[in-house]
């Protein structure tokens, strides 16, 4: 389609770029009609059209235009008298009320071609609305709104129209009129019309698809702003229901979880990747939230030096058009994802991590509102993952204060009087020489001595960190143990001889804890065990008179007898 004028052009009522046209008998009355005779300058003889000077007024009707694409001034005989013509004015004020009472931006366009048309008594109309560019070339057409167009024509317009293109380019459209859509001063797209039932365009023509095109811009205005407001209202609220997720106590891993799949939900994203910093100056993913499986997300690192992470590192967001192209990139999971966007985390001037919001490979390009609501976004859930932290570090103090508090009670005062109790037995059983009696005090002091070495191994249990692994050896092997008594059903009995956090090196660790595992495995396949007693003495003499640590492992059921306890494993310190 060609347009009808320059996209600068004065609004309704205007005449070609050389001044207003003159008005002849033949043109119609109005306002237009009016503004013309009161600006219409002295035009010498000759043809008429838009690129040369106008003609004197003239008794006939505005004839064709000299140029494709350009309206009919006076001057040359009218075209064929067509069907008694209906006042346009009412007609374009009705159009206009009726494009302002729709509530939906497409029903609106759609109404502007059907209006522009009508008014015009053009055969074909389409309001073009402008996608991304691709190169240097001509925008893309994002949403056509048509009338009269079949749909294999409707197929063959991809482009924006340019001033030498018509609607379709085929024999009969080369009397085409086209106007820009404008919002704020940007081109939008084009409303075009073509093949105009009697006769060629007229300047009216192009004053009423101005007027067209100016409510079309209006609605696209106002629906931009309803959108962003829209927008804006989801945005925050999803950061309200993030805060409130997170401070409600869950854990570090669910918490980033939560944000990942917050913002790539918000965001329309493919995915919702959170990133932290490593001790090597990398980063690592270690939360996704992504529509396919994120499992090959987690635990993909940016190495150091990356451009991209130095701009993280210093506190900058980093926009990407195609991830899958950019040099910045470097991570193996680019080739699947387009546009993205990367924002850091950082409250306080502390940089937390980085949350990034992928799209999938071609997909529709992030917009400056879409980048400063994420942008708010992510700042409002660095602070709540601040606040969250703080939260659970006082729950975490509280419960190592409560835990203390319980251990120092067991020994100072459980333990001091067992063991109190054990000496009074143990003498009492001395002073009782030998006998049934004898025995059944020495069994009480055993069973004194096995219960004091119990609860000893819960104070140390009580005195470690409840979400931390173990680094010492008594940890590791209670930990193992804890882990066999859901399967048991009972809680094997452990006891500890010697410093062994203080004697068994770190090496040694695996080949025990490996032993540990499997006699504990062995003991679960038994049927009818009872009770099971796991023994590391780190005070052992091996054959040849070495220092050594030995697990001893003792399996007790309910009718096959007891085990005497075996050698699981021993080794040299």
């Amino acid at each position: 389609m060609t347009t009808g004028g320059d996209t600068g052009s004065p609004g309704p009522g205007a005449g070609g770029p050389h001044g207003a046209r003159p008005a002849g008998r033949g043109e119609p009355d109005g306002p237009q009609a009016s503004n013309r005779r009161s600006h219409r300058p002295e035009a010498p003889d000759g043809p008429a059209g838009r690129n040369g000077a106008d003609a004197p007024d003239s008794p006939g009707p505005p004839g064709p235009g000299d140029r494709q694409g350009q309206p009919s001034d006076a001057g040359s005989p009218g075209p064929p008298a067509g069907p008694a013509r209906t006042p346009r004015l009412p007609m374009l004020l009705d159009a206009v009320l009726n494009v302002g009472s729709e509530v939906e931006l497409a029903s609106t366009l759609q109404h502007v071609v059907d209006s522009a048309a009508d008014l015009t008594e053009a055969r074909y109309g389409a309001l073009a609305l402008a996608g991304p560019a691709h190169g240097r070339g001509r925008s893309r057409i994002a949403e056509l709104f048509s009338v009269g167009l079949s749909e294999d024509e409707r197929r063959r317009i991809t482009r924006l129209p340019t001033g030498h293109t018509g609607l379709l380019g085929h024999p009969g459209s080369t009397l085409s009129l086209g106007v820009p859509v404008r919002v704020n001063n940007d081109v939008l797209g084009h409303l075009c019309l073509a093949r105009k039932r009697h006769g060629p365009f007229t300047e009216e023509d192009l004053a009423l698809l101005r007027v067209l095109a100016s409510q079309a811009g209006i609605a696209i205005g106002n629906a931009r702003l309803y959108g962003t407001a829209r927008q804006r209202e989801r945005w925050i609220e999803g950061a309200a229901a993030v805060t409130t997720a997170l401070l409600s106590g869950e854990s570090a891993a669910d918490a980033l979880n939560t944000l990942a799949k917050a913002a790539r939900i918000l965001a329309g994203a493919a995915a919702g990747v959170v990133l932290q910093p490593t001790d090597e100056g990398g980063m690592e993913i270690v939360a996704a939230s992504a529509l396919d499986d994120p499992g090959d997300i987690v635990g993909t690192s940016i190495a150091p030096g990356s451009p991209v992470l130095v701009q993280l590192l210093g506190g900058e967001p980093v926009y990407i058009d195609d991830s899958s192209t950019d040099p910045r990139m470097t991570t193996h999971v680019r080739s699947r994802f387009g546009p993205s966007m990367m924002l850091p985390l950082q409250s306080g001037g502390r940089l937390i991590g980085t949350l990034a919001l992928p799209r999938k490979r071609g997909g529709r390009p992030y917009t400056p509102v879409d980048r400063m609501l994420a942008t708010q976004f992510a700042s409002q859930a660095a602070l709540a993952l601040v606040l969250a932290d703080a939260q659970h570090n006082r729950e975490r103090l509280a419960v190592f204060e409560d835990r203390d508090r319980i251990a120092r009670d067991l020994h100072d005062l459980v333990v001091q009087r067992l063991f109190a109790t054990e000496m009074m037995l143990e003498s009492t059983r001395r002073r009782t020489g030998e006998g049934e009696l004898a025995d059944l005090l020495g069994h009480a002091v055993d069973e004194l001595d096995s219960t004091i070495q119990e609860v000893r191994t819960t104070i140390f249990a009580l005195q470690q960190p409840p979400a931390d692994a173990p680094t010492g050896l008594r940890g590791k092997v209670l930990r193992e143990t804890a882990g066999a008594a859901v399967l048991l059903g009972f809680q094997p009995s452990v006891h500890f001889t010697g410093a062994v956090d203080t004697l068994v090196r770190d090496e040694l660790h695996t080949g025990l804890l490996a032993a540990l595992r499997g006699a504990l495995a062995a003991a679960h396949r038994r049927t009818g065990v009872t009770s099971i007693e796991v023994e590391v003495d780190a005070t052992a003499r091996l054959p040849g008179g070495l220092d050594g640590v030995r697990l001893v492992v003792s399996v007790s059921d309910d009718g096959e007898g007891d085990d005497d306890g075996s050698v699981v494993w021993e080794a040299e310190l």
